[in-house]
């Protein structure tokens, strides 16, 4: 079944492309759930964070807990499926220039009120006596790098360096198999990865990633606390990446999967249960980094199934939180944790200070984007010329391009 899209793809016949409507679901989406992670982590003790708020509560840490599974394989997933979309479009040189421009330089220029500014912040909330406890830095690394850490902006320089390893194997793989046979094996891959049973396929790199970490599977794929590579993230995400890089190469694989929602979201919800069972500390490493991987990649599998097949149609809404959702990657954690910051002293219920902190980010996020974002220079330099169609997929062997002329997906 093929998902309903805007305009007509033919089979391997001239430049049609479609836009497929739930991949600006799947991004907005994605982006609001790492702005719930983030709001329900103060209320999480058991969790690292700048913040601790006077009230806990189990289902803040059970809420974190399941986000953590799947939104950063999500994120990359989509990153590999939009970053083909651009590649076969524009080529590789022009899709490098283009990821250097809006991945590589907005980590250098936004850091500082991005991430230098959470330091501010979390020095605030120790006077207040609301400060928390981040996660400890790993005790051999230079001062300097642990000074000048790329925080929540990880996300871009994982990006980038897997956009990179990419290019240069794909280079490789051209030479060597040449375009034809090169495509016919992707296709083949992104067919197999379509499979009902591909998704464990997709699962090999994050339990890799895992077993390669080391320590405690349930804890995830860990974020890199410098800007040096590390080796368990590169694999865990680069395996997402290439997922979804492949899904792109092989005809109608969205639309084949996403009548499969059902059978992939309810394993998900199944494994996420097993995880916080007693039974489940005691596996074996292999087997436990099995469990969270695959539960890890059932949620992403499932969840972009689920869009697909729910947003046929485009609304409004929808792509307008798509399109603003990079902006709000950038900009959201200061303003969540300096809204945090005031409330976690306040005998408040949770769930009041949780609205009053979704309602207050949401609204300025928004409206910086629409005042500042999205009719301007800086709206053309992270997100591109705004067109009216964007996340498309490729009839077989067309050319294709993602919204916002090529903006990357969002991040975590």
């Amino acid at each position: 079944m093929t998902p309903r899209t805007t305009g007509t793809a033919t089979a391997g016949e001239g430049p049609a492309r479609v836009r497929i409507h739930g991949l600006d679901a799947l991004r907005g989406s994605a982006l609001l759930l790492g702005i719930l992670l983030h709001s329900l982590m103060p209320f999480a003790p058991e969790m690292p964070w700048l913040v601790v708020d006077d009230r806990s509560s189990p289902l803040a840490f059970a809420g974190v807990y399941v986000i953590h599974l799947f939104r950063m394989t999500l994120f990359m997933l989509l990153a590999g499926y939009l970053g083909r979309m651009v590649l076969v479009r524009r080529g590789p040189r022009s899709y490098f220039r283009d990821r250097v421009v809006r991945i590589l330089l907005p980590l250098f220029a936004f850091w500082p009120v991005s991430v230098f500014s959470l330091g501010v912040i979390a020095t605030v909330a120790a006077g207040t006596g609301t400060g928390g406890t981040p996660a400890p830095p790993p005790i051999d690394a230079p001062l300097v790098l642990l000074v000048f850490t790329p925080g929540q902006l990880w996300f871009l320089l994982v990006l980038f360096e897997i956009i990179v390893l990419v290019l240069v194997a794909r280079a490789v793989l051209l030479r060597v198999l040449g375009p034809e046979r090169a495509g016919r094996w992707s296709a083949r891959i992104g067919g197999a990865l379509s499979h009902p049973a591909g998704v464990l396929l997709a699962a090999v790199p994050y339990a890799a990633a895992l077993l390669l970490q080391g320590g405690d599977p349930a804890q995830g794929i860990m974020a890199p606390p410098t800007v040096l590579p590390e080796a368990a993230p590169l694999v865990g995400y680069l395996g997402a990446f290439l997922a979804g890089w492949f899904l792109h190469a092989a005809p109608d694989a969205l639309g084949r999967m996403a009548p499969r929602w059902p059978l992939l979201l309810a394993p998900a919800v199944l494994g996420t249960v097993f995880m916080v069972l007693p039974v489940a500390a005691g596996l074996p490493a292999a087997a436990g980094a099995g469990v969270v991987a695959l539960t890890g990649l059932l949620w992403t599998y499932g969840l972009t199934a689920f869009m697909v097949k729910v947003f046929s149609r485009e609304h409004a809404v929808v792509r307008y939180l798509a399109d603003a959702s990079y902006w709000m990657y950038l900009m959201h954690l200061p303003l969540l944790v300096a809204i945090e910051v005031p409330l976690a002293g306040l005998e408040w219920p949770i769930m009041a200070k949780l609205l009053l902190t979704w309602t207050v980010t949401t609204a300025l996020l928004l409206g910086g984007y629409q005042l500042l974002v999205r009719r301007t220079a800086l709206g053309r330099w992270l997100n591109g010329t705004r067109r009216r169609s964007g996340p498309r997929a490729d009839a077989p062997g067309a050319p294709a391009r993602s919204g916002g002329d090529g903006a990357p997906a969002a991040g975590p």
